[in-house]
């Protein structure tokens, strides 16, 4: 059977975008469920907001930790093998996690989130670069659209089940603890509350084992992006100012992606909404995601070319984050949920750019990038420690208008015509 180079997959068919699609909803289930963890710990642990904040930092610093070690690995287990070790992991981070949990020891909970965190790092550094050259570079962003749809539908769920089957009581479990008589009621209550997590869990460990073992038989290209021409002996740098550049706009892009995803609930609480409403406002957020994507795929490069699409997503989330600081209540709530709308194309637009290029380097380039996942882990907390000095409106406003900015200048910038050796330009 002929393919078309011009195709979404070019001549490697559907097959492997099809893989790359399962693990991207694996990946969005996992990963998506920090939302309401944040409400869970806060009354399982009995903490305030830094300490069950304590859940994205050590989730996203992973992305830190682990990136580098994570191309050295990619590069020598080669992609089956990068991809089936690193759902190993994952099944072991989110095992712990749920052992843990059931558990009540916070301390160890943390160190499955950080195992989970390990695992998704190689994911990341084998998967991105995979959809990004699995075609034509035109329709790279498209490619990734599709990812994030597989993403974020399985975002939309996982909050959605874990407030279900986990989290169905927890108004009344947090109103109980509050007021039990004696440290023993309060105790069992909440031993009983965290107990539920154990099954699910487990149950998604042995999916993510299953999915390992499928990985290493089905056949996936090993793919390189071709280098740029060279220009004064420079070929072969890694250190170009596209990929700087795009390493800071990716780390300012996944603070923004938290702050409207993970921390929207605690937003929503912050004008007084009840936690049985507030622990499904991550699949409010999501949902909209799932639309910019759906967008995405429809109008890019049909209409508009990728870059200017990330454009017109920074202005709209200026936009919004303008509407959501002026607004109350659940207008001001919907206006950051919207913000997944405007997220949604700019991690698909920011990873080829930043990469192009890249050639031999593309694992560490795209180890790099995933490290900037980190921002998920800092911007959140600065949020967090200082809403109450500022005013968490404010605060949620003075942290997301300027990364809008700066990854506009960054699309602006180093976007088709930034990427042009010097020599080239016109």
């Amino acid at each position: 059977m002929n393919r078309s180079p011009d195709s979404l997959t070019g001549s490697y068919g559907l097959g492997p975008l099809g893989v790359a699609a399962t693990i991207f909803f694996m990946m969005g289930f996992v990963t998506w469920l920090n939302g309401p963890l944040i409400s869970f710990v806060r009354v399982a642990f009995s903490l305030g907001d830094v300490s069950a904040f304590l859940v994205p930092l050590v989730f996203y610093l992973s992305y830190f930790l682990f990136s580098i070690p994570a191309s050295f690995v990619a590069r020598s287990l080669g992609l089956r093998r990068g991809l089936s070790g690193a759902l190993v992991l994952c099944a072991a981070g989110v095992a712990l996690f749920g052992q843990f949990v059931s558990m009540r020891i916070y301390g160890g909970a943390l160190a499955g989130l950080l195992v989970l965190g390990s695992g998704l790092a190689l994911m990341q550094v084998v998967i991105n670069p995979l959809v990004s050259l699995l075609g034509p570079s035109e329709r790279a962003a498209q490619r990734i659209a599709i990812m994030g749809v597989c993403n974020k539908f399985a975002g939309i769920l996982a909050p959605i089940v874990l407030a279900t089957v986990v989290m169905g009581d927890i108004g009344n479990v947090a109103e109980r603890t509050q007021f039990a008589a004696t440290p023993e009621a309060r105790d069992a209550i909440l031993n009983s509350f965290v107990h539920a997590i154990y099954a699910p869990y487990m149950s998604m460990a042995v999916v993510l084992l299953v999915a390992a073992v499928g990985v290493v038989f089905f056949p996936l290209p090993e793919l390189q992006a071709p280098p740029l021409p060279s220009v004064s002996g420079s070929s072969g740098k890694i250190c170009r100012p596209h990929l700087v550049f795009g390493i800071a706009a990716m780390f300012i892009y996944v603070g923004i992606e938290v702050m409207a995803g993970d921390a929207i609930g605690t937003y929503g609480q912050g004008f007084g909404l009840p936690l049985s409403q507030t622990k499904f406002f991550t699949s409010l957020t999501l949902a909209g995601m799932l639309a910019g994507y759906v967008a995405g795929f429809v109008v890019v490069p049909r209409i508009i070319t990728q870059e200017r699409f990330l454009e017109f997503s920074c202005i709209g989330g200026c936009i919004l984050t303008i509407a959501a600081f002026l607004t109350h209540g659940y207008a001001s709530v919907l206006c950051v949920a919207l913000l997944g709308a405007t997220n949604a194309m700019i991690m698909p637009t920011i990873f080829p750019i930043a990469i192009r290029g890249a050639g031999p380097w593309t694992p560490l380039a795209s180890a790099l990038i995933v490290m900037a996942y980190s921002g998920g882990a800092i911007i959140p907390q600065i949020y967090v420690l200082l809403k109450p000095y500022v005013g968490f409106q404010a605060m949620f406003a003075l942290l997301v208008l300027p990364s809008y900015l700066a990854v506009l200048f960054y699309a602006r910038r180093y976007g088709q015509t930034g990427l042009l050796p010097l020599d080239q330009k016109k």
